[in-house]
Protein backbone atom coordinates (compact mmCIF):
# COMPACT_ATOMS: atom_id res chain seq x y z
CA UNK A 1 0.00 0.00 0.00
CA UNK A 2 1.15 3.46 -0.70
CA UNK A 3 2.49 5.11 2.41
CA UNK A 4 1.38 8.71 1.21
CA UNK A 5 -2.00 7.53 0.65
CA UNK A 6 -2.78 5.57 4.00
CA UNK A 7 -1.37 8.24 5.86
CA UNK A 8 -3.41 10.82 4.23
CA UNK A 9 -6.73 8.36 4.97
CA UNK A 10 -5.04 7.72 8.30
CA UNK A 11 -5.75 12.17 8.52
CA UNK A 12 -9.19 11.76 7.35
CA UNK A 13 -10.02 9.03 9.96
CA UNK A 14 -9.48 11.10 12.86
CA UNK A 15 -11.14 13.51 11.60
CA UNK A 16 -14.20 12.11 11.07
CA UNK A 17 -14.25 9.63 13.45
CA UNK A 18 -16.37 11.23 16.51
CA UNK A 19 -19.51 11.73 13.67
CA UNK A 20 -19.29 8.59 12.57
CA UNK A 21 -19.78 7.40 16.13
CA UNK A 22 -22.41 9.40 16.68
CA UNK A 23 -24.59 7.64 14.24
CA UNK A 24 -27.26 4.74 15.10
CA UNK A 25 -25.67 1.24 15.75
CA UNK A 26 -22.08 1.86 14.36
CA UNK A 27 -20.11 -0.13 16.57
CA UNK A 28 -16.46 0.04 14.95
CA UNK A 29 -14.74 2.16 12.30
CA UNK A 30 -11.26 1.92 10.60
CA UNK A 31 -9.54 1.23 7.40
CA UNK A 32 -9.77 -1.11 4.81
CA UNK A 33 -10.12 -2.60 1.29
CA UNK A 34 -13.72 -1.75 0.17
CA UNK A 35 -15.93 -4.33 -0.74
CA UNK A 36 -17.68 -4.71 -3.88
CA UNK A 37 -20.47 -7.63 -5.15
CA UNK A 38 -18.48 -9.79 -2.66
CA UNK A 39 -15.45 -9.36 -3.86
CA UNK A 40 -12.57 -7.05 -1.83
CA UNK A 41 -11.31 -4.50 -3.94
CA UNK A 42 -7.75 -2.45 -4.47
CA UNK A 43 -9.44 0.65 -3.14
CA UNK A 44 -8.62 1.93 0.66
CA UNK A 45 -12.42 3.01 2.18
CA UNK A 46 -13.56 4.14 5.52
CA UNK A 47 -15.46 1.01 6.32
CA UNK A 48 -18.18 1.59 8.85
CA UNK A 49 -19.39 -1.74 11.05
CA UNK A 50 -23.05 -1.77 11.65
CA UNK A 51 -25.12 -4.02 14.22
CA UNK A 52 -27.18 -4.55 11.35
CA UNK A 53 -28.18 -3.07 7.90
CA UNK A 54 -31.54 -1.17 7.77
CA UNK A 55 -33.32 0.36 4.99
CA UNK A 56 -32.68 4.07 4.37
CA UNK A 57 -36.23 4.86 4.89
CA UNK A 58 -36.04 3.60 8.49
CA UNK A 59 -33.05 5.50 9.13
CA UNK A 60 -33.19 9.27 10.49
CA UNK A 61 -30.89 11.73 7.74
CA UNK A 62 -28.41 12.13 11.04
CA UNK A 63 -27.58 8.23 10.85
CA UNK A 64 -27.00 8.06 7.52
CA UNK A 65 -23.32 7.08 6.56
CA UNK A 66 -22.71 9.12 3.69
CA UNK A 67 -20.94 7.34 0.45
CA UNK A 68 -17.74 9.21 1.27
CA UNK A 69 -16.23 11.60 3.79
CA UNK A 70 -13.51 14.10 3.28
CA UNK A 71 -13.39 12.65 -0.41
CA UNK A 72 -12.62 9.18 1.18
CA UNK A 73 -14.87 6.31 -0.29
CA UNK A 74 -16.92 4.68 2.61
CA UNK A 75 -18.23 1.00 2.89
CA UNK A 76 -21.55 0.10 5.89
CA UNK A 77 -20.60 -3.68 6.74
CA UNK A 78 -22.83 -5.21 9.22
CA UNK A 79 -20.92 -7.36 11.68
CA UNK A 80 -23.41 -7.46 14.64
CA UNK A 81 -23.10 -6.67 18.18
CA UNK A 82 -19.65 -7.03 19.30
CA UNK A 83 -19.25 -8.94 22.70
CA UNK A 84 -15.88 -9.76 24.47
CA UNK A 85 -15.42 -13.65 23.75
CA UNK A 86 -17.38 -15.52 27.17
CA UNK A 87 -17.01 -19.31 26.86
CA UNK A 88 -19.46 -21.97 25.35
CA UNK A 89 -18.20 -25.52 24.72
CA UNK A 90 -15.67 -27.32 26.97
CA UNK A 91 -12.16 -28.47 26.85
CA UNK A 92 -10.07 -30.57 28.86
CA UNK A 93 -7.13 -29.89 31.15
CA UNK A 94 -3.71 -29.93 30.11
CA UNK A 95 -0.40 -30.50 31.88
CA UNK A 96 1.85 -28.95 31.14
CA UNK A 97 -0.81 -26.47 30.05
CA UNK A 98 -0.11 -24.47 26.59
CA UNK A 99 -1.26 -21.73 24.35
CA UNK A 100 -4.69 -22.59 23.21
CA UNK A 101 -6.19 -24.17 25.76
CA UNK A 102 -8.66 -23.50 28.48
CA UNK A 103 -8.12 -21.35 31.46
CA UNK A 104 -9.81 -18.68 33.34
CA UNK A 105 -9.71 -16.56 36.82
CA UNK A 106 -12.22 -19.03 39.79
CA UNK A 107 -14.46 -16.49 39.28
CA UNK A 108 -15.44 -16.91 35.77
CA UNK A 109 -16.09 -19.36 33.03
CA UNK A 110 -13.33 -19.45 30.99
CA UNK A 111 -11.43 -18.29 28.56
CA UNK A 112 -7.85 -19.37 26.23
CA UNK A 113 -4.18 -19.60 27.25
CA UNK A 114 -3.09 -17.27 24.78
CA UNK A 115 0.64 -17.28 25.11
CA UNK A 116 3.70 -17.76 27.25
CA UNK A 117 6.30 -14.80 27.75
CA UNK A 118 8.97 -14.28 30.27
CA UNK A 119 10.32 -11.71 32.09
CA UNK A 120 14.00 -11.79 33.56
CA UNK A 121 13.57 -15.60 32.78
CA UNK A 122 10.53 -15.92 34.96
CA UNK A 123 7.64 -17.21 32.89
CA UNK A 124 4.12 -15.70 32.86
CA UNK A 125 0.64 -16.79 31.21
CA UNK A 126 -0.40 -14.22 28.68
CA UNK A 127 -4.28 -13.68 27.91
CA UNK A 128 -7.16 -11.68 28.62
CA UNK A 129 -8.43 -9.29 31.40
CA UNK A 130 -12.07 -10.67 31.25
CA UNK A 131 -10.46 -13.78 31.27
CA UNK A 132 -7.23 -13.61 33.95
CA UNK A 133 -8.54 -10.54 36.07
CA UNK A 134 -12.34 -11.40 35.54
CA UNK A 135 -13.30 -7.44 34.02
CA UNK A 136 -11.26 -5.61 36.67
CA UNK A 137 -12.90 -7.77 39.74
CA UNK A 138 -10.35 -10.06 40.48
CA UNK A 139 -7.49 -8.84 43.27
CA UNK A 140 -3.16 -9.88 42.23
CA UNK A 141 -3.02 -13.18 43.27
CA UNK A 142 -6.24 -15.01 42.83
CA UNK A 143 -6.43 -18.19 41.81
CA UNK A 144 -5.90 -19.03 38.45
CA UNK A 145 -7.68 -22.71 36.68
CA UNK A 146 -6.94 -24.69 33.71
CA UNK A 147 -9.27 -25.66 32.51
CA UNK A 148 -11.39 -22.83 33.33
CA UNK A 149 -14.47 -23.38 35.43
CA UNK A 150 -16.91 -23.82 32.76
CA UNK A 151 -14.94 -26.93 31.67
CA UNK A 152 -15.28 -28.40 35.14
CA UNK A 153 -12.07 -26.42 36.47
CA UNK A 154 -11.90 -26.07 40.78
CA UNK A 155 -9.42 -25.59 42.83
CA UNK A 156 -7.82 -28.59 42.46
CA UNK A 157 -7.03 -27.84 38.92
CA UNK A 158 -5.41 -24.69 40.07
CA UNK A 159 -2.34 -23.67 37.88
CA UNK A 160 -1.41 -20.18 38.20
CA UNK A 161 -2.06 -16.72 40.12
CA UNK A 162 -3.09 -13.46 39.01
CA UNK A 163 0.38 -11.17 38.64
CA UNK A 164 -1.04 -8.23 36.43
CA UNK A 165 -3.60 -6.61 34.36
CA UNK A 166 -4.64 -3.76 32.31
CA UNK A 167 -7.74 -2.17 33.95
CA UNK A 168 -10.57 -1.61 31.54
CA UNK A 169 -11.90 2.14 30.99
CA UNK A 170 -15.56 1.71 31.41
CA UNK A 171 -16.21 5.66 31.18
CA UNK A 172 -15.70 5.55 35.24
CA UNK A 173 -13.90 4.59 38.13
CA UNK A 174 -15.23 4.49 41.82
CA UNK A 175 -14.78 7.88 43.66
CA UNK A 176 -11.49 8.43 45.30
CA UNK A 177 -12.74 12.02 46.68
CA UNK A 178 -14.12 12.23 50.06
CA UNK A 179 -16.19 14.71 49.34
CA UNK A 180 -18.30 13.37 46.74
CA UNK A 181 -18.20 10.10 48.79
CA UNK A 182 -19.61 11.89 52.38
CA UNK A 183 -22.22 13.30 49.86
CA UNK A 184 -23.21 10.32 48.27
CA UNK A 185 -23.18 8.30 51.54
CA UNK A 186 -25.14 11.23 53.69
CA UNK A 187 -28.08 11.38 50.39
CA UNK A 188 -27.95 7.22 51.28
CA UNK A 189 -28.79 7.88 54.72
CA UNK A 190 -31.45 9.95 54.31
CA UNK A 191 -32.73 7.47 51.73
CA UNK A 192 -32.93 4.63 54.39
CA UNK A 193 -34.79 7.13 56.74
CA UNK A 194 -37.11 7.98 54.33
CA UNK A 195 -37.68 4.11 53.51
CA UNK A 196 -36.35 4.50 49.41
CA UNK A 197 -34.39 1.25 48.41
CA UNK A 198 -32.58 3.04 46.42
CA UNK A 199 -28.96 4.29 46.52
CA UNK A 200 -26.29 6.29 45.25
CA UNK A 201 -22.66 5.97 44.61
CA UNK A 202 -19.98 8.91 43.73
CA UNK A 203 -18.11 7.98 40.68
CA UNK A 204 -14.64 9.46 38.84
CA UNK A 205 -15.53 10.10 35.14
CA UNK A 206 -12.96 8.70 33.20
CA UNK A 207 -11.61 8.84 29.76
CA UNK A 208 -12.96 5.79 28.44
CA UNK A 209 -10.63 4.58 25.76
CA UNK A 210 -8.71 1.49 26.01
CA UNK A 211 -5.99 0.28 23.72
CA UNK A 212 -6.01 -3.55 24.88
CA UNK A 213 -7.85 -5.91 27.20
CA UNK A 214 -4.47 -8.10 28.64
CA UNK A 215 -3.64 -9.69 31.59
CA UNK A 216 -0.77 -12.05 33.26
CA UNK A 217 -0.72 -14.98 35.65
CA UNK A 218 2.30 -16.91 37.24
CA UNK A 219 2.85 -20.07 37.07
CA UNK A 220 2.37 -21.74 40.17
CA UNK A 221 5.60 -23.80 39.01
CA UNK A 222 7.60 -23.38 35.41
CA UNK A 223 7.19 -26.97 34.17
CA UNK A 224 3.46 -26.62 34.43
CA UNK A 225 3.81 -24.75 31.11
CA UNK A 226 5.10 -24.63 27.88
CA UNK A 227 5.22 -21.84 24.83
CA UNK A 228 4.39 -24.67 22.30
CA UNK A 229 0.60 -23.40 20.64
CA UNK A 230 -1.52 -26.36 20.64
CA UNK A 231 -2.24 -27.30 16.94
CA UNK A 232 0.08 -24.77 15.52
CA UNK A 233 3.56 -24.88 17.13
CA UNK A 234 6.25 -22.64 18.39
CA UNK A 235 5.85 -19.16 18.03
CA UNK A 236 9.25 -17.97 15.51
CA UNK A 237 8.65 -14.34 16.72
CA UNK A 238 6.73 -11.39 16.59
CA UNK A 239 5.41 -9.94 13.40
CA UNK A 240 4.08 -6.89 11.47
CA UNK A 241 0.08 -6.53 10.18
CA UNK A 242 -0.73 -5.84 7.36
CA UNK A 243 -4.67 -5.32 5.45
CA UNK A 244 -5.38 -8.74 3.54
CA UNK A 245 -2.61 -10.49 5.80
CA UNK A 246 -3.91 -14.09 6.02
CA UNK A 247 -3.32 -15.32 10.25
CA UNK A 248 -4.54 -18.32 12.52
CA UNK A 249 -5.61 -18.99 15.77
CA UNK A 250 -5.94 -21.45 18.10
CA UNK A 251 -8.44 -20.68 20.81
CA UNK A 252 -10.19 -23.06 23.63
CA UNK A 253 -14.28 -22.93 21.26
CA UNK A 254 -13.32 -23.04 18.03
CA UNK A 255 -9.71 -24.59 17.96
CA UNK A 256 -7.40 -23.69 15.05
CA UNK A 257 -8.65 -21.35 12.50
CA UNK A 258 -7.75 -18.94 10.10
CA UNK A 259 -9.14 -15.65 8.74
CA UNK A 260 -7.68 -12.50 7.09
CA UNK A 261 -7.01 -9.25 8.29
CA UNK A 262 -9.87 -6.46 7.40
CA UNK A 263 -9.21 -3.38 8.84
CA UNK A 264 -6.53 -1.53 10.85
CA UNK A 265 -6.50 1.41 13.30
CA UNK A 266 -9.98 0.48 14.28
CA UNK A 267 -12.12 2.60 17.19
CA UNK A 268 -14.57 -0.09 18.38
CA UNK A 269 -17.39 -0.45 21.25
CA UNK A 270 -16.81 -4.09 23.01
CA UNK A 271 -20.26 -5.38 25.21
CA UNK A 272 -18.85 -6.52 28.14
CA UNK A 273 -22.05 -8.07 30.02
CA UNK A 274 -24.16 -5.30 29.20
CA UNK A 275 -21.23 -2.35 30.43
CA UNK A 276 -19.42 -0.73 27.08
CA UNK A 277 -15.41 -0.21 26.52
CA UNK A 278 -14.47 1.50 23.46
CA UNK A 279 -11.25 0.70 22.11
CA UNK A 280 -9.17 2.43 19.64
CA UNK A 281 -5.97 1.09 17.18
CA UNK A 282 -6.98 -2.64 16.89
CA UNK A 283 -7.42 -4.87 14.06
CA UNK A 284 -10.13 -6.36 12.40
CA UNK A 285 -10.23 -9.95 10.88
CA UNK A 286 -12.94 -11.87 9.68
CA UNK A 287 -14.62 -14.51 11.27
CA UNK A 288 -12.20 -16.66 13.00
CA UNK A 289 -13.45 -16.92 16.61
CA UNK A 290 -16.25 -17.87 19.28
CA UNK A 291 -16.94 -17.13 22.55
CA UNK A 292 -14.81 -18.78 24.86
CA UNK A 293 -11.69 -18.04 22.32
CA UNK A 294 -10.90 -14.60 23.85
CA UNK A 295 -7.25 -14.48 24.78
CA UNK A 296 -6.00 -16.67 21.64
CA UNK A 297 -2.52 -15.63 20.12
CA UNK A 298 -2.82 -14.75 16.45
CA UNK A 299 -0.08 -15.35 14.48
CA UNK A 300 0.49 -15.32 11.10
CA UNK A 301 1.17 -18.23 8.50
CA UNK A 302 5.25 -18.40 9.20
CA UNK A 303 3.96 -18.41 13.09
CA UNK A 304 4.95 -15.05 14.20
CA UNK A 305 2.88 -13.68 16.86
CA UNK A 306 1.08 -10.46 15.40
CA UNK A 307 -1.56 -9.58 18.44
CA UNK A 308 -3.57 -11.03 21.03
CA UNK A 309 -7.78 -11.92 20.51
CA UNK A 310 -10.36 -10.35 22.70
CA UNK A 311 -13.56 -9.71 20.95
CA UNK A 312 -15.80 -10.42 18.04
CA UNK A 313 -18.82 -11.35 16.57
CA UNK A 314 -20.66 -13.30 14.07
CA UNK A 315 -18.99 -12.09 11.65
CA UNK A 316 -15.64 -10.55 12.52
CA UNK A 317 -12.92 -10.93 15.31
CA UNK A 318 -10.95 -8.10 17.07
CA UNK A 319 -7.38 -7.97 18.33
CA UNK A 320 -4.78 -5.91 19.61
CA UNK A 321 -1.32 -5.66 18.17
CA UNK A 322 1.22 -7.85 20.65
CA UNK A 323 4.33 -5.82 20.44
CA UNK A 324 2.09 -2.90 22.66
CA UNK A 325 0.91 -5.65 24.85
CA UNK A 326 4.55 -7.16 25.70
CA UNK A 327 5.79 -3.32 26.16
CA UNK A 328 3.00 -2.62 28.45
CA UNK A 329 3.89 -5.61 30.74
CA UNK A 330 8.24 -5.19 29.97
CA UNK A 331 7.81 -9.15 28.84
CA UNK A 332 9.13 -11.08 25.96
CA UNK A 333 7.41 -13.79 23.89
CA UNK A 334 8.54 -17.39 24.79
CA UNK A 335 10.40 -19.10 21.84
Amino acid sequence: MNDQLLAQASRIYQQVLPDIFRRRNVVACGLGYKISEGQTTSELSLIVSVTHKLPQDQLAPQDLVPKSVEGMVTDVVETGRIRAQIPENPKGRFRPAQPGVSIGHHDITAGTFGLLVHRNGTPFILSNNHVLADSNAAQIGDAIYQPGPADGGTAADRIATLAAFMPLDFGDNPSQCNVANTIAAGLNFLARMTGSGHRLQAVQQTAGVNMMDAALAQPDAADLVMPTILGIGLPTGVGGIELGQPVQKMGRTTGLTQGYVTQISVTVNVDYAGRTARFTDQVLTSSMSSPGDSGSGILDMERRVVGLLFAGSTSVTIFTPIQRILERFNVQLAM
